[in-house]
């Protein structure tokens, strides 16, 4: 019983880190989420703002305004390259959180199929006692009968 109750406490403890590796996953997925989206919003800001530049340049633009361009492009894309290593660390971390949420899950199913089986014992050698007592008082009954 002592060790059902065991068992029973690490399938417990083993659970609860299961729920909180899930519940990292999921943020971590979501923070890859976030990031490609900025990616994704960053690209289509550059596009844009290259489109708006070119119809700019065909009505004629001064060499300053030139200048300007070309900074800003520069800084759009290193905006744009830092994202793309925001990207990677956060798929990084969702992969860290993904294998230790399958680490955890296993421990987990480990712990249940034990549990499974120390109850099938239970079961096994509850019905091997049920079945002596039931030998027995046939025995008895089968004694008196003569």
């Amino acid at each position: 019983m002592a060790s059902q109750s065991q068992l029973k406490t690490l399938i417990e403890l083993a659970q609860r880190e299961t729920d909180d590796a899930a519940k990292r996953l999921g943020a971590a997925l979501q923070a890859v989420a976030e990031a490609e989206q900025k990616h994704q919003m960053l690209i289509g800001y550059r596009d844009e703002y290259v489109k708006r530049f070119e119809a700019a340049q065909a009505a004629g633009i001064t060499p300053m305004a030139y200048r300007n361009f070309q900074a800003f492009m520069g800084k759009l894309d290193n905006a744009i390259t830092g994202q793309q290593e925001v990207i990677r660390h956060a798929e990084q971390r969702s992969a860290q959180e993904k294998q230790a949420w399958q680490t955890s899950e296993r421990k987990r199913m480990s712990y249940a199929t034990l549990n499974e089986r120390a109850a099938a014992a239970a079961l096994k050698l509850e019905a091997k006692r049920d079945q002596k007592q039931m030998d027995e008082h046939a025995a008895r009954q089968a004694y008196y009968k003569r």
